[in-house]
């Protein structure tokens, strides 16, 4: 064999396998950004049952508690920048606003001995903290698919890929400050 043949085999050789390797770190970019869409269209469902349900829970509570407006003022305002959230900053904003709301409107339910011993109201409350739990579960999930995927496109030659097909560092959903700290409601 002749020694330019050789060269030719081992150019074509070098290429194949180089376009191998190409194709397989796009393809499992794709496959780890698909499951950061996954994840997060998980979560929304549980965010948008947990939506769902807050209009039920606030009409049990002005039952008992009608005068007790802002704090019911406060979760139908969250619940709405929740569903109307277009990304997933908006979404940790608005969750983060929603969480902190609930927990000031149940600090408002502890003083409604009868409220809490409502029949509807522990049924949504149970509803609602399950859905609470899973969603939990969910973003646990969103953060763990978002971190494979953006470690992924940082790495080493994936990183050349990920420039060249436009593949983006994804946000983590993140609670914001506002959510560490303790509300602080007073009568």
């Amino acid at each position: 064999m002749k020694k330019g043949t050789i060269i030719a085999i081992a150019l074509v050789a070098l290429a194949v396998i180089l376009g191998i390797a190409l194709i397989s770190g796009y393809n499992s970019m794709v496959t780890l950004e698909a499951d950061v869409d996954a994840a997060y269209a998980n979560m929304d469902v549980y965010m948008q049952r947990r939506a769902d349900l807050i209009p039920n829970l606030v009409s049990t509570v002005k039952g008992y508690a009608a005068h007790e407006q802002e704090a019911i003022d406060s979760v139908t305002e969250a619940r709405a920048k929740l569903t109307g959230a277009a990304t997933p900053e908006a979404a940790a904003e608005a969750d983060a606003e929603l969480s902190s709301a609930l927990s000031r409107l149940l600090v408002v339910v502890e003083n409604y001995p009868e409220l809490k011993a409502s029949e509807n109201f522990t049924q949504l409350a149970d509803e609602l903290s399950g859905t609470e739990n899973r969603i939990a579960v969910a973003r646990k999930d969103y953060n763990e698919n978002v971190t494979k995927f953006n470690l992924a496109i940082r790495k080493f030659p994936n990183s050349l890929l990920a420039g060249l097909f436009g593949f983006e560092k994804k946000p983590l959903f993140a609670a914001s400050a506002a959510a560490q700290e303790v509300p602080n409601v007073e009568f």
